[in-house]
Formats: C-alpha cells, structure tokens, sequence
C-alpha cells in the first residue's frame, strides 16, 4: 500500500530533513529560492550575506523559470527543474555556507554533494522534467527577485512562494542514493543479459 506524501513546511529544521530517506515521496509549503549556474558561482566566489537568511533551513531550486512581468508583479508561466549536475562544482560549498535543507533538481548529483548532505543534514529533492507548466501551478507567488538586471530572468534568485510543491528524495543525509542504486541494477541488469 502506498504511503501518504510527507509534507514539510519550509524553512524547516535540520531534524526535519535528516528524517527524510531515498524514495520519499514529498509536498513542500513555504519558501524555496531558485538558483542555477550563475547564481551558484556567486554564492562560492563572493558568499553574498544577503542569501543566508533566505537560504537557511529552505531549498534551492535547480530552474531558470519563465516569467511573465503583470501590472501587480511577477508571475511563473513554467518552473521545470534545470540538469542538477551542472552545479556539482559549487553545491557543496553552498550546503555549508547557507545551511540550505535541500535542492530540487533532476538528474541527481555527485560524491561531493552526497558527502556534504551527509556532513549537513540535507537532501536532494527530484521534481518531474518536462512538467514545467504543472509545477508552475504549485507557485503561489513570487515573493522576490535578486540579480535580476545582473543575471538575466533565468539565472536570477527568485524567491517563491509554494505550496505542496510535489518532489521525490533521491539522495539523503545518511548517504543513501536512488541515482546511484539504479546505475547499478541497470549494470548488473545489462550483464545479466549480455551473459545470455
């Protein structure tokens, strides 16, 4: 029988995240702030001090959102998740700096990354690719824009307001991986049949 979505209301604790294992079926409420490659190389090169309040204890988002500007703000036509593996050269630094609980993306990330959710208490998070508009609805509002004249709509920190925002835990903090314990049936699978 299928267990229910665990909700988690963010910014959340560190317990909170560490609780969290592979195969967690999640809905996220409350702040997440994207970030992609741009982004990522300032948090590393720079720490800008005006992050570490909007990052603590929430997510970053791995998207470069499409964004429509209205007469009462800002509104996200579609908010699919961007290759997370692009960012393995900074994530872990930014987990230990920010305090970040988390990250969405899609693909899964690397050792380094792994090792540092460990060390942290924080998790990856992988949201549906090609589901951009969906994932758009579960937007509520954006509540703000950093480095946006800077970086461009795509790569700018957009701070959003989310509710049962639908993920999977992929990594976790105690070191477990679905990316890494598929790779590996599908390479026992594949000798499997090569040995026929």
């Amino acid at each position: 029988m299928r267990k229910e979505p665990i909700r988690i209301q963010l910014p959340a604790s560190k317990e909170q995240f560490r609780s969290l294992r592979a195969g967690d079926e999640v809905l996220l409420t409350g702040t997440l702030v994207t970030s992609r490659d741009m982004g990522h190389k300032l948090m590393v090169e720079r720490h800008p001090e005006f992050l570490k309040p909007l990052l603590k204890g929430t997510v970053i988002y791995h998207c470069g959102p499409i964004v429509m500007e209205k007469e009462d703000g800002w509104k996200i036509i579609s908010a699919g998740p961007t290759t997370s593996s692009r960012e393995e050269p900074f994530q872990a630094d930014v987990i230990a700096h920010y305090g970040i609980g988390g990250v969405i993306g899609k693909g899964g990330m690397g050792e380094k990354t792994s090792k540092a959710m460990v060390e942290h208490g924080a998790v990856y998070f992988h949201a549906t690719g090609g589901a951009g508009a969906l994932l758009a609805k579960r937007i509520i509002k954006v509540k703000d824009v950093h480095m946006l004249e800077e970086f461009g709509v795509p790569e700018a920190f957009w701070v959003l307001e989310v509710e049962d925002f639908p993920a999977v835990v992929t990594m976790d903090s105690i070191g477990g991986s679905l990316h890494r314990q598929i790779l590996a049936d599908s390479a026992a699978r594949r000798q499997e049949l090569l040995d026929l």
